[in-house]
């Protein structure tokens, strides 16, 4: 069966493969179980910045922020739309540092190259996100990480780097082990609540043991129709709103009680598109009624907020009933109105691949990043396995900010928001 489920995930990422775009479900996915390593995870723990220096970037008299964020309180505390004293310790930021603050890089093979390890020194980054390419064995990938955080050690931002990656469950797994059950068939069980809790206890684990701190998932995504684009890897718990918004919940709490912080996604909702419409190949559009879209696509996000989720991935496809000209994750209107003033998150923004094939009309990559930013997003994800890339993308960001083009006071607010979550995480 893992064999047959391979060729069918290669085939139809085939188009994918050969645009040169890193889809968000590969083949490489497809892991064999592992058993957890055992004992507490305490690679690259040394590397910590006293708590009396991470203090200057905390709210004047509020307690540091816990490692495992698993409550709303939590999450809310550290989202940071306010951080009084912060503010003199990010100002003092040079602009290709807090542009740095909001880019995500990735690279290809085993070894992270000189470049990105200068960025990181630098204070020129905010994380990395890791494939299926850049793991060879658990302590490999745990060497690279206690690597990129001794960098981290030497940067004039004294909080650890966001270590990203993919661990769905399923067919989605960038680690071999938990979570081994996809969202669907936990969605399928009678047990669903306990199996989620499970797997993403699990999921947590498992990042935590290498030293990762931040999970792209749960998939909050409602599909409409059996193996339409989001069902057809298994990766939505249920066509039931409601179901989702339990198990996603439960996912969140669960997994970030192990000091992983969770990301919803793909906001509003990718639960409604056809099976080829994949927004990493091409533009998408979903004509969802607006009664729709809030009663079904958005209606598991209060829930997620609630459980005090860390961030929230906003999707590339277009919806014109809330904004008819960008996708999600460049439109104001979904990001600022709809996400952050309707549905009151407070917590980080993230972007999908600035690659994908949705943006094609967006004009370069390190465009796309500026246009993100003018919407709302924290985070820029610049994954194509290029440090270059992500380069790019600090250099356009950096002379957005220096010229106006990006406003200060939105960029520092974001800032602050990314700051607040990485102080809050362990290393």
């Amino acid at each position: 069966m893992r064999n047959l489920l391979a060729v069918a995930v290669c085939a139809s990422l085939a188009v994918a493969s050969q645009a040169g775009i890193q889809p968000r479900v590969s083949a490489a996915s497809i892991e064999p179980a592992a058993p957890p390593l055992t004992g507490p995870a305490t690679a690259g723990r040394s590397l910590m910045t006293p708590p009396s220096a991470l203090r200057t970037l905390a709210a004047p008299g509020a307690p540091a922020a816990p490692a495992a964020a698993g409550s709303a309180a939590a999450g809310s505390a550290a989202a940071g739309l306010a951080l009084p004293a912060a503010d003199a310790a990010v100002a003092a930021l040079t602009p290709d540092q807090l542009a740095g603050q909001r880019v995500i890089y990735s690279y290809a093979g085993l070894t992270p190259p000189a470049s990105l390890l200068a960025k990181i020194r630098l204070g020129e980054a905010a994380g990395v996100i890791f494939f299926s390419g850049n793991i060879a064995s658990r302590a490999q990938i745990r060497g690279v990480i206690n690597e990129l955080q001794q960098a981290n050690a030497r940067s004039p931002v004294h909080a650890p780097l966001l270590m990203l990656t993919d661990q769905e469950g399923g067919l989605v797994r960038r680690l071999p082990g938990a979570p081994v059950l996809s969202e669907k068939q936990i969605g399928q069980s009678t047990q669903g609540r306990l199996l989620a809790q499970q797997a993403d206890t699990g999921a947590g684990q498992n990042l935590r043991g290498v030293s990762m701190n931040v999970n792209l998932a749960p998939v909050l995504d409602v599909y409409r129709t059996p193996g339409n684009f989001i069902d057809q890897f298994q990766r939505s718990y249920s066509s039931d709103a409601s179901r989702v918004a339990r198990l996603g919940s439960a996912f969140i709490t669960a997994q970030q009680r192990t000091g992983v912080a969770a990301t919803a996604k793909h906001f509003p909702g990718l639960g409604a598109a056809a099976t080829a419409q994949n927004t990493d190949l091409r533009a998408v559009t979903l004509r969802v009624p607006l009664a729709s879209l809030r009663s079904v696509d958005e209606a598991p996000y209060p829930a997620a907020i609630a459980a005090g989720v860390r961030l929230v991935m906003v999707s590339w496809a277009v919806y014109p009933a809330l904004d008819a000209r960008r996708p999600a994750g460049l439109s104001s209107t979904i990001v600022g109105k709809e996400l952050r003033q309707r549905l009151k998150f407070r917590g980080v923004t993230v972007t999908d691949a600035l690659e994908a094939g949705a943006l094609n009309a967006f004009g370069t990559i390190p465009a796309r990043g500026v246009l993100a930013a003018q919407a709302g997003m924290d985070l820029l994800l610049f994954s194509a396995q290029q440090a270059s890339e992500g380069t790019g993308g600090l250099t356009a960001l950096a002379s957005a900010l220096r010229s106006g083009k990006l406003p200060r006071a939105a960029f520092l607010a974001s800032v602050n928001r990314v700051i607040a979550l990485r102080m809050s995480l362990p290393p």
